[in-house]
């Protein structure tokens, strides 16, 4: 493979996400890609970038850390850490100016240089407990 599939990885972090450029996605997702989310159905490059937009209107200050990043074949595992501050709606969820700081593993694979699909498993239930919106009920029961 042409393309070192780990740097394509940390392109969709380093330049869509922290620098913001969501064009560089036209480079790196390919047009009939599928991300396998727990929370959400994202599929194509167009899907991918509405879901970027979503999550930096909510924390635009957001920054990804890669801490470890893993490939064989066609596949390559990262694990991520994002922090951000929640100054914008997340769906409905109003601004709460909290800090935030979740962790992450995206597994993506890669077909002619591009990345096709992708699996993500995050912490949901951190995220939700660091912006205050769970009932003191709910979190015991966590």
């Amino acid at each position: 493979m042409a393309t070192d599939i780990k740097e394509l990885s940390r392109r969709i972090f380093e330049e869509v996400w922290n620098k913001q450029n969501l064009s560089a996605a036209d480079e790196i997702i390919a047009s009939n890609f599928v991300d396998h989310d727990p929370q959400s159905s994202v599929q194509g490059i167009e899907g991918y970038k509405q879901f970027v937009r979503y999550y930096l209107t909510a924390f635009p200050d957001s920054h990804f850390t890669v801490e470890d990043e893993i490939s064989e074949g066609q596949m390559v595992m990262t694990r991520w850490t994002v922090s951000g501050t929640h100054t914008g709606n997340l769906g409905a969820i109003p601004a709460t100016g909290r800090r935030i700081s979740v962790t992450g593993i995206s597994c993506g694979r890669v077909e002619n240089e591009k990345i096709v699909e992708s699996w993500t498993n995050w912490d949901t239930l951190g995220l939700m407990q660091q912006l205050g919106v769970l009932s003191a009920t709910a979190q015991r029961a966590a």
